[in-house]
């Protein structure tokens, strides 16, 4: 499994080449274009070292030369940027009514983004593993046409994800108990990279620290919206898990003992409110009329239009589903002090009139004051989200130093 880790650091025990490889590649990604001299002077690596690492991520083109500078003290150096070019690492998603696929390269370049309509949450789990490796197995066909080695791929689930990539539970989809990290490397057979999963919530927070507004920070929640509420937690620069890979399930904290019905089970979680069928059914009533949502795109733009028009019920549902939504960010911020929660999904399509009241909420329910500096913010990604996250986590080992096979 995948997880986030503060800055490497030089070291003499272990692999000391690839933890050293692993700064190297840190240092050119963040502060590109850069000369050898630079990486050795802010690293604290010998120029003996710096010069062979570099050479090594030359011959894998994991880095390239772009040229000379001469605006510095002595020598013109030459630069070094990140490449990548020969490789590319995918990351999927299974949405309320779609799956995605998106593909980078190791500079963070989006090589490609796909959608496919799916209504996973009436398809069931056979289905789904069938539509994911349908999609995957185009998405590597076209990479590797371009001559691109693929170095993973991870799959993103609105659910719970053990340490061995199966879904114990996810409510909104109706599954419970399937091995998906297992059936997905059966029917995609000898893929030569890894295949994982993770929570959709994980991988939008990947996302958010690398591409986001908030690219860096070490201490950062994004909050999903979509068939089910999930967070994604870093904390202290890491990726928050819990003991068995089940941290985040921020849409089944119970808010009102008496509220609606949640598809989990139980009553008045935070989902039950907010979550993308229940927002659609709390102010479309008339969106059933003719048999169970399958596209929620068209409701949503009805939705948006509504507001825009001023439609009072709108307003007034958007308002306190806001609150909710504030309610579950003060409990975030209440018990982990984030920099920042960044909501996605149908949460962003909706933050003009979301946001408002949520803020509101969480500066109300929060004890430190001005909810501890923790902003409430629309993410600035598309709703791609976690299937970036996922090929952001997929370059995992290689970003850990790992030279790829080849």
């Amino acid at each position: 499994m995948i997880s986030i880790h503060n800055e490497p650091q030089p070291t003499d025990l272990g692999d000391v080449r690839v933890a050293n490889r692993a700064v190297v590649l840190r240092h050119v990604r963040l502060h590109a274009p850069c000369s050898r001299a630079d990486i050795a002077a802010t690293t604290g690596l010998n120029k003996a070292t710096v010069s062979s690492l570099v050479t090594e991520l030359l011959d894998r083109r994991l880095v390239r030369e772009t040229g000379l500078t001469g605006n510095r003290v002595g020598r013109p150096a030459t630069m070094l940027v990140l490449d990548g070019s020969p490789y590319a690492a995918l990351g999927l998603q299974i949405g309320a009514d779609d799956l995605v696929v998106v593909a980078v390269d190791p500079g963070g370049n989006r090589l490609l983004t796909w959608r496919r309509a799916f209504p996973a949450p009436t398809a069931g789990p056979a289905d789904t593993v069938r539509a994911l490796v349908t999609l995957a197995r185009r998405a590597i066909g076209r990479v590797t046409g371009q001559g691109r080695t693929v170095l993973g791929l991870t799959v993103g689930v609105p659910g719970l994800v053990d340490t061995a990539g199966g879904v114990p539970l996810a409510s909104g989809l109706g599954w419970r108990d399937v091995p998906l990290a297992a059936d997905l490397r059966t029917a995609l057979r000898e893929t030569g990279f890894t295949v994982t999963v993770d929570t959709d919530a994980n991988l939008a927070v990947l996302a958010e620290q690398r591409h986001g507004a908030y690219a860096g920070a070490t201490d950062l929640v994004h909050v999903t919206g979509g068939v089910s509420v999930g967070a994604g937690v870093l904390a202290g620069g890491r990726l928050l898990r819990g003991g068995r890979g089940h941290a985040g399930e921020l849409g089944h904290l119970c808010l009102d003992p008496a509220g609606p019905p949640c598809p989990c089970g139980r009553r008045g979680c935070l989902a039950a409110s907010t979550a993308l069928p229940a927002v659609v059914a709390r102010l479309l009533p008339d969106a059933t009329q003719d048999g169970p949502v399958t596209d929620y795109l068209p409701e949503l733009d009805r939705i948006v239009a509504s507001a825009r028009q001023e439609d009072p019920a709108v307003l007034a549902g958007l308002a306190e589903i806001g609150r909710h939504l504030g309610h579950g960010a003060s409990i975030l911020a209440n018990l982990l002090n984030p920099e920042a929660i960044v909501v996605g999904g149908h949460f962003a399509t909706l933050a003009p009139w979301l946001l408002p009241a949520a803020r509101a909420e969480l500066v109300a329910r929060t004890l430190a004051p001005q909810a501890g500096g923790c902003r409430l913010d629309a993410s600035t990604l598309d709703s791609a989200a976690p299937a970036l996250g996922g090929a952001t986590a997929a370059l995992a080992t290689i970003e850990a130093g790992r030279l790829p096979a080849g």
